[in-house]
């Protein structure tokens, strides 16, 4: 089965961002990476209240607004438009840093370009000569935060798995990640490595694995992952 497949009969991005947001605990104080891991704020579960942090210097936003209604001061760390919920604060970008180092975030949502089977994260660079290193917070997010979640598609865009037994890419934290929110499923990080809790609509095992670049311990009993058409 090719990426594009793949993709096809997984989940939607949006989906795949719903489907993180179900595991996050009520009253979470929860960093959401660049790019997908922004949708996140979109999907928060009823009966929850999260509290999104940002590392601009923001806490309590929630969903982008309405086209029209996106004011250009009021952005999360990727220049997105975001809203403010009650209780939402403003603080110094060295306060928010504060935060993050001394361990105050429950659980922090990432892209990544490659995680190892030992939770092993590169989500910056490539490596390549005429790249731009852009870091950003996620060095000391990884460091700090108390979890460490990856939102992203289950291989590249040539259809090469970002799921592998070690990064090949500069690492952005040693041994951190904790579970992989895919296109194709639910996967953890256990001390024996990848491990699947769920599985896409569509999408066989031995579909999954053919698509992964490292052993992945399936149980016996495998749930779909049931996400709500978006």
């Amino acid at each position: 089965m090719s990426e594009t497949q793949a993709k096809r009969l997984g989940l939607s991005r949006k989906q795949m961002a719903w489907r993180a947001a179900q595991d996050l605990q009520d009253g979470a104080v929860v960093n959401l990476g660049i790019g997908m891991p922004e949708l996140v704020a979109s999907y928060v579960p009823d009966g929850r209240e999260l509290l999104y942090h940002s590392e601009n210097g923001l806490l309590g936003f929630g969903p982008p607004p309405p086209a029209g209604q996106e004011d250009p001061e009021l952005i999360n760390a990727g220049k997105k438009p975001v809203t403010l919920l009650p209780g939402a604060s403003f603080f110094h970008h060295a306060d928010s840093f504060a935060m993050i180092r001394g361990g105050h975030i429950d659980v922090c949502i990432l892209g990544a370009m490659q995680v190892a089977a030992n939770g092993d994260i590169a989500n910056w660079s490539t490596g390549a000569a005429d790249a731009v290193p852009a870091v950003g917070g996620a060095m000391d997010l990884v460091a700090g935060a108390r979890a460490i979640w990856v939102l992203s598609e289950h291989t590249t865009r040539d259809g090469a798995p970002k799921l592998v037994e070690q990064c090949s890419y500069p690492l952005t934290g040693q041994g951190v990640v904790r579970r992989i929110y895919s296109n194709l499923g639910l996967i953890e990080v256990s001390e024996t490595g990848f491990r699947l809790l769920e599985i896409a609509p569509g999408i066989s095992v031995e579909e999954l694995r053919a698509l992964t670049g490292a052993p992945l311990e399936v149980p016996d009993s495998l749930p779909q992952i049931d996400a709500p058409e978006l």
